[in-house]
């Protein structure tokens, strides 16, 4: 053995993190880092010394994959004890699956576009260290959306609506919101991309997902959803350490870069709250098990932890993102806005739809005191009597959509809750709507970008959302059916009622069974059900 083994010692965290993102790198020799890095320059940010950055944790490969396989084995365990003891009838009640469908298809497809953006940065930055960072957060994002799907997966064995998750991500009109958002984050510049995942959404908003939502799976009973999402927490906090720590470096590089990284703030942070509003309602609605509103949600979660955020990042000549005082004034009307678009449109959604009982409505009230009693429990009141006169409201038309969120035109003014907002803008002699200020701002600062945005109902009228072999002409044919199957979503079957659906129907008869009898057959038997009610009606 040589002296120099023998007196080698084991190197520290930082030396190992020093070769990993220092000793690995090279400089070009053939080719000039211009045509190397491509997309690192157009956006007008400048850096000075690439070195300057550094993983918080100074994570390296040896260490993440350790880390990472031990929480794995552990998910895994809880996964499959849960599938083993059918812990699918231990949830509260079948209407908090439907949020599950929600998660699966709304949020579950973002994770894996998130992997694929980071995988873009870990090819594009020029620096390292943010490349390293990069490729472990790609993987991370692509682990979360494998682990939430099986985590998942045990419910598509006794209940609609989960299956098709991939398809209806791409298609339903109501997820377009959530593939637009990734979409317009993924089309954009590497910083751009980078100031709204990691530090727009990841920093300023993930809790919003992962700790209510978390905690509401619990107390439902989910504890599936559970172990995915408190596994996935885990990486969230290193991802936020990384969202903060980029803007503070692309701010202390150069002063030129504040205005930039500001008006992103401003506009990632108003398209992300503009997302959750999924996440409102699922919260106030779909949770039989409430752990609390999404008003009390947003108060602790940005009201208070984002102000002292900001208020940190005042001194670098940040200020509160563009329009959030509007979220104070929305956040008691965002909720029972959306569950009254669901409710409106049951029939072209991918779950079943209720009105909230007596007791729910007085919870509610409770929570929102100054907002639900004057301005929706009337609203559900009045649908609940057309109801029992078997006089149900539908509305049977398609929405406008707003050119940018792309969510229908629901919300209210913020001083004026009667009023539909309405905001419009021409551009080349045609004229584009929006849901805000805050929609309104994002296009007319790169109008050229959001004149291409897919927007399902305008799809639909041009008859583009129908399935191959479709024959618009033929006798008594139903465009929004197709528009339907186009989605993904049966109608009849998916969507509609909550009371008559096959999810309810089953979960009555599983509640009446012991526990230890539970068998899945009852869904043929429904189905079988449904579709010669379907027949009759016809």
């Amino acid at each position: 053995m040589t002296d120099d083994l023998k007196t080698a010692k084991k190197l520290s965290l930082k030396e190992n993190y020093a070769l990993l993102t220092r000793g690995l790198d090279w400089e070009p020799s053939y080719q000039p880092r211009s045509e190397i890095f491509r997309t690192v320059d157009f956006e007008g940010i400048r850096i000075h010394d690439w070195d300057k950055w550094e993983d918080p944790f100074r994570l390296t490969m040896d260490a993440y994959w350790k880390y990472q396989g031990e929480k794995e084995k552990k998910l895994y365990a809880i996964i499959d004890a849960f599938q083993q003891n059918n812990g699918q009838f231990n949830v509260s009640d079948a209407r908090y699956l439907q949020a599950l469908k929600i998660f699966l298809t709304g949020v579950s497809p973002l994770e894996y576009a998130s992997h694929r953006g980071f995988c873009i940065l870990g090819r594009e930055f020029p620096g390292v260290g943010p490349r390293i960072a990069a490729q472990m957060q790609a993987i991370d994002e692509l682990r979360h959306a494998q682990t939430q799907i099986h985590a998942i997966s045990q419910y598509n064995k006794y209940f609609t609506g989960l299956s098709e998750f991939p398809l209806m991500f791409d298609r339903t009109w109501y997820l377009s919101i959530p593939k637009s958002f990734f979409e317009d984050a993924i089309t954009a510049g590497p910083f751009e991309f980078i100031t709204a995942i990691s530090f727009a959404f990841e920093y300023v908003l993930t809790n919003l997902v992962f700790m209510p939502w978390a905690s509401g799976a619990a107390y439902n009973g989910d504890m599936s959803t559970v172990s995915f999402g408190f596994s996935a927490q885990s990486d969230e906090a290193r991802h936020m350490t990384l969202g903060i720590e980029v803007i503070k470096f692309l701010l202390e590089q150069d002063p030129a870069n504040v205005p930039i990284v500001q008006g992103w703030i401003d506009k990632w942070f108003w398209r992300g709250y503009r997302l959750l509003t999924l996440l409102a309602t699922m919260m106030d609605y779909m949770l039989p098990k409430r752990v609390m509103s999404w008003s009390e949600a947003w108060e602790i979660y940005f009201e208070q932890n984002g102000g002292a955020l900001f208020a940190d990042l005042a001194r670098y000549g940040i200020r509160m993102p563009k329009h959030w005082e509007t979220t104070v004034k929305e956040k008691g009307h965002v909720g029972h806005q959306l569950w009254c678009t669901f409710y409106q449109f049951r029939h072209a959604a991918g779950f079943p739809v209720w009105l909230p009982s007596d007791e729910e409505m007085d919870w509610l009230s409770a929570k929102y005191p100054d907002t639900f009693d004057r301005y929706y429990r009337p609203r559900f009141e009045h649908w609940r009597e057309l109801e029992r006169q078997g006089t149900p409201f539908v509305n049977a038309t398609l929405p406008q959509l707003c050119q940018v969120c792309q969510w229908p035109l629901l919300f209210t003014e913020p001083d004026d809750p009667t009023q539909i907002a309405y905001r419009e803008e021409t551009y080349l002699g045609e004229k584009f709507q929006c849901c805000s200020d805050g929609c309104l701002d994002i296009f007319r600062n790169e109008p050229e970008k959001y004149v291409h945005a897919h927007l399902p109902v305008h799809q639909i009228y041009q008859g583009n959302y129908f399935n191959p072999g479709v024959d618009p002409t033929a006798p008594g044919f139903n465009p929004l059916v197709e528009a339907l199957k186009y989605m993904g979503i049966e109608p009849g079957v998916d969507g509609g009622d909550f009371a008559t659906h096959i999810d309810a129907v089953n979960w009555e008869r599983w509640t009446q069974r012991p526990a230890n009898m539970h068998q899945p057959s009852a869904t043929a038997d429904a189905l079988a059900q449904v579709q010669a009610a379907e027949r009759r009606t016809a």
